[in-house]
């Protein structure tokens, strides 16, 4: 047995043949039995286990060597070096980004202004005006202004366009971005949903309500003294144009009496407010204005608007793309301090025969403007005024009270209205003034006060003028 197994010093558990010639062993092994291996060049090694952990010593050796193979060779060292290096530095990478915005939480804080928000407009005004700022990229802002006298100027304004900027407000700095989505779309107009981001130290957070504030301030002097037009645009309410100088009410000649009894009436409205929820009554309030065309009706919304310091909301009921739902939205959510208008309501809809819901060149239904008026969902605190130059097509349900609790024809004008009109523009002229009036009344026809004023304003300075085209409102 002593050839036949390795003995304690080679090679455990290997038997290889040494030359290519068979060799042949037998030997007795006590049971007549006899046992003959041969070997050539082209035997592998063979593994043989023993009972004695012998075995366990061959795996170890192979994996000792395994290892020195590995370690000898430069090309696997030098790619597990890189590997492990790659490894350190991903490992690295994630704690230095973690330590980060560790870092940015404590010290930093962010402030988002979307651009759906009111304050965004407010932003980018006091932004485009303010001295310590550093901005690269600017985008331009054109404002159109008519004025009364039919001379337009044109005013721009360059604000911080997308992009990082960074401005110094009260000792502090702060980061300015300002992104606009690729993706995202206001429907309503076209243009991409931006946000501006403010970024400031956490200690200075409490400049940006301090800065908020100041935009808005200037934001407020700028409509200081004048009226806001706003106009429906898809789900909300715009400002339309620049704001307008304030009208005096004393500029709106109607006849007389008139304009004082409704300013009166809306006063009065405004503040009684308590007495309306005590008994239950929707505290809102509707005036109906009729009469030809040119005779003040608009102008007279206009000049109670100033004189309440009130706002205008414009919606036009003829809009196709005008909706029962879109029209409730809009009525539901007027800017503060806000007269609501429907302007020429008798063109949005006919005197009802075909049916109860049957609107007319508008995309609203006539139940659909009767709720948004006072159904369920109407809001309260609402002054509504409406217009129209034939009051006999309204259908009655429109204007009954609680949709209409107020009346007022607006009409041509009247002997006193012509007088205070040719006093108003040329003051001190007594005597011309008769002259005038009695001229106009020999004409024996109506005249609108829109006729009136076109007259005196193409003879501004010339009192003599103005009588002597009198013979021309006839025509």
């Amino acid at each position: 047995m002593d050839k036949l197994w390795p003995r304690q010093g080679s090679s455990p558990g290997v038997i290889a043949g040494a030359t290519s010639q068979g060799v042949s062993e037998s030997e007795n092994a006590g049971n007549g039995v006899g046992v003959s291996l041969q070997s050539s060049s082209r035997d592998l090694a063979m593994p043989v286990v023993s009972g004695d952990g012998s075995g366990a010593s061959s795996s170890s050796s192979r994996f000792g060597q395994f290892s020195e193979f590995l370690e000898s060779n430069p090309i696997f060292t030098a790619g597990f070096g890189l590997m492990g290096l790659g490894a350190g530095l991903a490992v690295a990478r994630q704690g230095v980004m973690r330590l980060g915005n560790l870092i940015y939480r404590q010290m930093l804080v962010d402030l988002e202004i979307p651009s759906k928000d009111k304050s965004y407009t407010w932003f980018l005004e006091w932004m485009s005006q303010y001295p310590n700022r550093n901005s690269r990229h600017l985008s331009i802002q054109t404002a159109v202004k008519q004025h009364d006298n039919g001379s337009i100027t044109t005013k721009f304004e360059l604000v911080p366009g997308p992009g990082k900027h960074l401005i110094r407000y009260k000792g502090a700095f702060m980061l300015i971005k300002r992104e606009r989505s690729g993706r995202l779309m206001d429907l309503t107009s076209g243009t991409p949903f931006e946000t501006i981001t403010l970024t400031t130290l956490y200690r200075d957070r409490h400049l940006f309500n301090d800065l908020l504030t100041e935009a808005h301030t200037r934001a407020q002097s700028q409509q200081q003294g004048k009226t806001v037009i706003y106009s429906s645009f898809g789900p909300e309410w715009r400002p339309f144009g620049t704001p307008r100088r304030k009208r005096d009410l004393d500029s709106v000649i109607l006849a007389e009496g008139v304009k004082e009894r409704m300013l009166d009436d809306i006063k009065d409205f405004l503040n009684t407010s308590s007495w309306y929820y005590d008994r239950g009554i929707p505290y809102r309030r509707g005036y109906l204005l009729y009469g030809p065309p040119g005779s003040g009706k608009s102008s007279v919304i206009q000049a109670l608007a100033g004189e309440l310091d009130y706002n205008i909301c414009i919606l036009n009921l003829s809009e196709i793309t005008l909706t029962d739902d879109r029209l409730n939205h809009l009525m539901n959510h007027i800017p503060e301090r806000s007269i609501l208008l429907l302007e020429d309501i008798d063109a949005a809809f006919n005197e009802r025969k075909q049916s109860d819901d049957q609107g007319f060149m508008s995309g609203v239904t006539f139940s659909g403007l009767l709720n948004a008026l006072d159904g369920v969902a109407s809001a309260d605190e609402r002054l509504i005024f409406m217009t129209t130059n034939h009051p006999e097509r309204l259908d009655p349900a429109l204007i009954r009270p609680g949709r209409v609790d107020y009346k007022e024809c607006i009409d041509n004008a009247t002997e006193y209205q012509v007088r205070q009109m040719f006093l108003r523009f040329y003051e001190g002229h007594d005597a011309e003034c008769e002259l005038f009036v009695q001229k106009v009344i020999d004409l024996n026809s109506t005249v609108s006060t829109a006729q009136l004023q076109g007259l005196f304003v193409y003879n501004k300075n010339n009192p003599q003028g103005a009588i002597d085209m009198v013979p021309f409102l006839k025509q």
